[in-house]
């Protein structure tokens, strides 16, 4: 049976940009894998008008009458991260619950702190283990804690109202509420094979800071001991070069030692020296010298080659690792790919306004208008907008005033999108306005030209 990870944080300040950007992908960690990505959900639904993240924080806080003052260093959301072991989500995976897991994940959220405060929920699927990013706004009733331990030491002057809606992440994260919701997280997740870690444990989770730091190091690690058995290994040959012109020398100096006592031992016997005699012992004390450096050089010889085999090995076994890892992600990569295909294939097929409104996109984006406001229209929903819209046509932007903007069926061909503002096609504007424009300028040329002509 494996075990649950919840990790609960505070996010102060009056924007939470930082991990809006991380867990909306607006910026890629290391550790993610872009080519799965796509397949990234968000759970909870945002109300009209709320793009991201962080507008879905400041919309629940502006829509929860909230009368005091909130100052810029209040806590304003609370960022829980539920997943499991990685073995556990594999297997959930392959059992295809991991859409229930992220249902009953959902409901534990809006059963602990509120359907309404839950604002966000991002289940990541491009990193090593899935799990969901949420994020909470801490709205409570009821008085501060501070306030009712005044009341009891005696120290309060006056009683504020007890059902006065705060910000009150203090509150929801006391020591005995963080133990209830592990418990309760627990239970809600046994149907899956998880259970609670050990209460007491000195354990903690590591955060996403430290998960990287860790990575880096261990990656440096690796790289520094391919370094070492890649220096380790010229050593060791420029070792055994050095060994077989020693032993080159050793022996040409044996040859000639050999040379010489047979020249010794032939003047000896030619003149009878008793001095010859004891010049042959010690010639035969260097060559038994001279054979046990010989071995010792056969011995240190085998050694550098055993010990270059080893190093060899290794870095042939780093290097079919580093090949098979891959390989693994090249065909984890052409699988996404293909996936990605199909659904981009049977989108076409099943929606058939899919192409147009990938089309539809490409224009607005470049009429000159921002993702977000792009993304505003894709959906159907009228924009109003103020400021300057580019013709490819006419190559020049147009300036206008606030003008309501809608994607609709184009009336000569219902297959294609079209962009209307005001009613009326962009097209057909854009022609009106550049119309105006060349009336304009021919109203200053034409007196400037009858002038001339007076003056001529």
């Amino acid at each position: 049976m494996g075990y649950i990870s919840i990790q609960i944080n505070k996010a102060k300040g009056s924007a939470d940009t930082g991990a809006s950007d991380h867990i909306e992908r607006k910026t890629i960690p290391k550790n993610a894998d872009p080519a799965r990505t796509h397949l990234n959900r968000e759970l909870v639904e945002f109300p009209d008008g709320v793009a991201d993240r962080t507008e879905a924080i400041s919309h629940r806080i502006r829509t929860a009458s909230i009368r005091r003052k909130i100052p810029p260093d209040q806590v304003r959301a609370i960022r829980i991260v539920l997943s499991g072991t990685h073995e556990d989500m594999a297997r959930m995976q392959d059992e295809g619950r991991l859409s229930e897991w992220c249902d009953d994940n959902l409901q534990w959220l809006h059963r602990t702190f509120g359907k309404e405060n839950t604002v966000s929920a991002v289940l990541h699927m491009d990193e090593h283990t899935p799990h969901i990013h949420a994020t909470v706004v801490p709205i409570v009733t009821g008085e501060r804690r501070k306030t009712k331990r005044k009341q009891t030491e005696g120290k309060c002057t006056y009683r504020k109202k007890t059902n006065a809606v705060r910000l009150g992440a203090d509150d929801l994260l006391t020591r005995e509420r963080l133990i209830a919701y592990h418990d309760s997280y627990a239970a809600a997740m046994a149907k899956y094979g998880l259970q609670r870690g050990v209460r007491g444990s000195e354990a903690r989770h590591t955060t996403t800071a430290q998960y990287y730091r860790d990575l880096k190091r261990q990656t440096g690690e690796l790289e520094a001991n391919v370094q070492q058995l890649q220096t380790e290994r010229q050593q060791a040959k420029q070792e055994l070069d050095e060994v077989k012109k020693e032993i080159k020398s050793e022996k040409l100096e044996a040859a000639k030692t050999e040379a010489k006592a047979a020249l010794v031992a032939k003047v000896g016997s030619l003149l009878g020296s008793g001095k010859l005699k004891g010049l042959e012992a010690d010639n035969r004390t260097l060559q038994g010298e001279v054979a046990a450096r010989d071995e010792s050089i056969e011995l240190l010889q085998k050694q550098m080659e055993r010990q270059q085999e080893e190093h060899s090995r290794q870095l042939v076994e780093l290097q079919a690792k580093y090949r098979r890892e891959m390989a693994n992600k090249e065909a984890a990569h052409q699988e996404e790919v293909s996936f990605l295909k199909s659904i981009i294939q049977k989108a076409k097929k099943w929606f058939p306004l899919f192409q147009e409104l990938v089309y539809m996109e490409k224009f607005c984006l470049k009429v000159g208008f921002n993702e977000r406001q792009t993304a505003t229209l894709i959906s159907g929903k009228p924009l109003f907008y103020e400021g300057e819209l580019y013709s490819e046509e006419h190559r020049r932007k147009f300036k206008t005033e606030r003008a309501g903007f809608q994607v609709v069926k184009d009336p000569k061909d219902k297959a294609k999108l079209a962009l209307a503002i005001n009613g009326q096609l962009i097209g057909e504007w854009f022609k009106e306005q550049f119309g105006r424009l060349f009336s304009s300028v021919k109203r200053t040329v034409e007196p400037l030209r009858r002038g001339k002509g007076m003056g001529l």
